[in-house]
């Protein structure tokens, strides 16, 4: 027995952390066909109704909708300068580097809550009420760092080899940088854009403090939770489970179809 616990203890741990990490999303998604009624808190009979009028909640939809339009606006802004600043950072030395290299740090080891209580008291004093911008503003700010850490390392893992050889074949910068280094740092720039996305996403604290009337997916579902999250709010969390499973999915298989050839 203690040799077979030997071998498989890592195992059993492993197994143990996803089963603690997926229990949420299990509860969630079976949720999502209970045949609830105005609270969602105990079972009352398995139903596809949710799945086929996922808006039947009042104002799910309309929440999710801000949420989506906030992530995409914040997602496209902060991998556009998060990039920029990568490339900045890992390839040019300028005097400075190291400070704004622990400068971009700070945003994601600084609280939300204190992050959040800033940049509303910041958008105060300037005169701007809170709402749909101001909060992508935010969104912007606190996604870049973590844009910035991402496409870095994927340009720190680049063969500078492979640049040289196009400029000996007489490519021009651009043309280096255009068919040589971007498709080899696209892969980074596309996973730091899902997690922008996904944290922009995700964010209720901050947009808490700085959306003022404005009602996001994460709001909606705080809101609700004390008469019990409506199953509709279920369904649109599995669903974007499923999507986000499904895009990792996909990107494995494209990622292995090309290392065979």
């Amino acid at each position: 027995m203690k040799r077979w616990l030997s071998k498989n203890l890592i195992k059993i741990y492993a197994f143990l952390a996803f089963v603690y990490l997926f229990i949420p999303i299990a509860y969630t998604m079976a949720f999502s066909f209970n045949d609830a009624g105005k609270s969602n808190l105990t079972w009352r009979g398995f139903t596809f109704k949710n799945w086929q009028n996922p808006c039947g909640a009042p104002e799910v939809c309309t929440a999710l909708g801000n949420s989506l339009k906030i992530g995409f606006i914040a997602t496209l802004i902060a991998t556009a300068l998060g990039t920029m600043i990568a490339f900045a950072l890992g390839r040019h030395r300028f005097r400075g580097r190291s400070t704004v290299n622990l400068l971009i740090f700070l945003p994601m080891a600084t609280p939300e809550i204190v992050l959040g209580a800033s940049l509303l008291a910041m958008f105060l004093n300037l005169g701007i009420n809170p709402g749909f911008w101001p909060t992508v503003i935010a969104h912007v700010m606190f996604c870049i760092s973590f844009v910035v850490v991402t496409v870095k390392a994927r340009i720190a893992s680049l063969d500078p080899k492979l640049e040289e050889a196009a400029m000996d074949l007489y490519a021009t910068e651009v043309e280096t940088f255009r068919r040589v280094t971007l498709p080899l740092v696209m892969p980074g720039i596309f996973g730091a854009a899902l997690l922008a996305f996904s944290l922009s996403f995700d964010d209720f604290i901050i947009t808490n403090f700085n959306s003022g009337t404005l009602t996001t997916f994460p709001k909606f579902v705080y809101i609700s939770s004390a008469r019990g999250i409506p199953a509709q709010a279920n369904v649109i969390g599995s669903s974007m489970f499923l999507i986000a499973l499904a895009i990792v999915l996909v990107g494995q298989f494209v990622s292995s179809r090309k290392n065979r050839v």
